[in-house]
């Protein structure tokens, strides 16, 4: 519980310069990955650490939009801007690791740039299999251990840091996650030297 309430203050604290920060990654590393995560969505959609809502502009109009995420500062910001985009979304507080949905309540989990900072990612992986209705999709995207090996030793050295200050990781690869819980990969793309990694898995029926 300690642990918890020190990265949901972590989070309240970091949602006033976070959108500045993610704005400068998309520019420069991310590229369009946000607008290929969610138009891919369908359904009843489920967004996994929602933030301060960055993806809501990218989702169909068609899509019903349930958004989740730890940090309450966060989630305000993200009311804010559904709000001015009069895009409708339920909104919750509540951790990746235990989501407060019943199994198969989605056709679609989304989650973009969360899980190289959610402090058990196989769990939260997991539980978005779980809540995904057979046939429906999980949609991943989050910057990834490099290619090569200098890059990794590189993001090796980056997380000495950000790992004890921030609980950023650099190093993980939600692939393997993904493929350990029998999801079938249908679509996956890596670039810029390997550091961005995107995919679609289909729960089996």
């Amino acid at each position: 519980m300690a642990k918890a309430e020190r990265w949901n203050r972590h989070w309240d604290r970091k949602s006033a310069s976070y959108d500045a920060e993610m704005g400068v990654w998309d520019r420069r590393l991310f590229g369009d990955s946000r607008e290929w995560a969610c138009g891919q969505a369908a359904g009843e959609v489920l967004e996994v650490a929602v933030g301060t809502g960055l993806n809501l502009a990218w989702y169909p109009a068609e899509v019903t939009l349930t958004g989740l995420d730890l940090s309450a500062g966060m989630l305000d910001i993200a009311r804010s801007r559904a709000r001015e985009l009069g895009r409708a979304v339920t909104l919750a507080q509540g951790s990746a690791h235990a989501l407060p949905f019943t199994e198969a309540s989605f056709d679609t989990v989304v989650c973009t740039f969360g899980l190289c900072a959610i402090p058990d990612p196989a769990t939260a992986v997991a539980e978005m299999a779980r809540v995904l209705r057979p046939g429906g999709r999980l949609i991943l995207v989050d910057h990834v251990a490099g290619s090569s090996f200098a890059v990794r030793a590189a993001q090796w050295l980056v997380e000495l840091a950000s790992v004890p200050l921030a609980g950023e990781h650099f190093r993980r690869r939600p692939l393997k996650l993904v493929e350990a819980h029998g999801l079938p990969i249908e679509r996956r793309e890596r670039f810029k030297l390997g550091l961005v990694e995107r995919l679609v898995a289909r729960k089996v029926s």
